[in-house]
């Protein structure tokens, strides 16, 4: 029995940490490893519901099944590589997620003391590494070097260091005057 007191169920995640929103890359051989604890749970769900809702508003089924998972399960491995090569019609985006998690009652389920309440606490983002490309090739870096250059070779930027140059020969040669 349930007491009548008793706070809804929720789920605290121990991984990836909650305090900063984690990187990964949709690449082969790269997994995601979300992990939870219940709190506050008298009745186990049947089966979690996972999904990651993207700032685009797409929304992608996290884990092996489709983002059914069983009711006491505590964490959930995700291949991200693996969902973008089935899945080439709706391809991860390079954005930042929400992880959504909930049990029987649905998504939207009102709080129910010792039921699971659905949790969306979680945020991380997804990039799609570029390929490896060697300096004997041409590579070039793109923030590098253009601004300075354009700044140098300016005839106004020229300019201002000369006349700066000259103020301060004149003044240095009139203050040694005064100390001699």
């Amino acid at each position: 029995t349930i007491p009548a007191d008793a706070a809804p169920g929720e789920i605290v995640f121990t991984q990836p940490p909650l305090q900063s929103t984690s990187y990964y890359k949709i690449a082969s051989g790269e997994y995601i490893t979300f992990g939870w604890n219940f709190t506050d749970l008298y009745v186990t769900p049947t089966s979690l519901t996972l999904s990651a809702v993207c700032d685009n508003g797409n929304t992608y089924p996290i884990g092996p099944t489709d983002g059914v998972i069983p009711g006491n399960a505590r964490s959930v491995v995700w291949y991200p590589y693996g969902y973008q090569t089935g899945n080439p019609t709706v391809p991860l985006a390079q954005a930042s997620y929400t992880l959504h998690i909930w049990g029987d009652g649905g998504p939207s389920a009102a709080a129910t003391p010792g039921y699971l309440d659905a949790n969306s606490d979680l945020e991380f983002a997804l990039y799609t590494p570029q390929p490896y490309t060697p300096l004997a090739s041409g590579w070039m870096c793109v923030g590098c070097g253009g601004a300075l250059a354009g700044v140098v070779a300016h005839p106004a930027s020229v300019a201002l260091v000369t006349t700066l140059l000259i103020v301060f020969l004149s003044g240095f040669t009139t203050l040694r005057r005064v100390w001699d």
